[in-house]
């Protein structure tokens, strides 16, 4: 959980990320200051079979020091290939906006899933994050569109799949209907898709 707000943190069942004794911010600590780490220092293991780099607000910290870091963007990527070889993918969970954070976040990543809504101002920061992740040469990126509501497109109200897809010209591997079943997990610190529910048969087939 790349994400100083830790909402992934959350959403998997650690209710108070900031009150987590090691984290993402530790580790890169570590790597900064050069100390030796067991490979699985901090890491979490989820009841759904998923392990879990936490993330809290003392990311921010770390990204004020990396400020004065030479290669900084390379201190996640040194880690992610250190982990690389022991599972088949690592998700980075990057933080909203272009910001440093999202910065150190894309170095360590080889492709991009791009999580946008069919909003206007979503889909035009959708489409600035595509032209960085782009210009920092990755450029294997896939589409999902997020919280999607027929009956609004139907209606005209909102933007179809075919138009978030046309206007972001990167290719579409799924879409999320809007579902309040993903509150009731993210509540519950339950992943949405071991609920029944119309977004989880979707992030399944993801």
């Amino acid at each position: 959980d790349a994400d100083a707000q830790g909402s992934l943190t959350a959403s998997l069942g650690y209710r108070e990320p900031d009150k987590l004794d090691i984290t993402l911010a530790n580790v890169m600590g570590n790597i900064i200051n050069e100390k030796e780490m067991d490979v699985e220092y901090g890491i979490l293991r989820h009841e759904e079979g998923v392990d879990l780099m936490p993330g809290n607000i003392e990311l921010s910290g770390i990204e004020v020091s990396l400020v004065n870091v030479m290669s900084r963007e390379t201190v996640l990527r040194s880690y992610i290939e250190e982990q690389r070889s022991r599972y088949d993918y690592i998700l980075i969970d990057c933080p909203a906006g272009i910001e440093q954070g999202f910065q150190n976040a894309i170095a360590g990543a080889d492709r991009a899933l791009v999580v946008t809504t069919p909003e206007v101002s979503a889909i035009r920061d959708a489409d600035r994050i595509i032209g960085l992740l782009e210009k920092n040469q990755i450029r294997n990126s896939s589409l999902i569109i997020n919280r999607i509501r027929m009956d609004m497109v139907r209606r005209g109200d909102m933007m179809s799949i075919d138009d978030v897809t046309e206007i972001l010209s990167i290719p579409l591997i799924g879409a999320i209907p809007d579902d309040e079943q993903v509150v009731v997990a993210t509540n519950q610190g339950e992943p949405v898709i071991s609920l029944d529910s119309l977004a989880g048969k979707a992030y399944t087939n993801i």
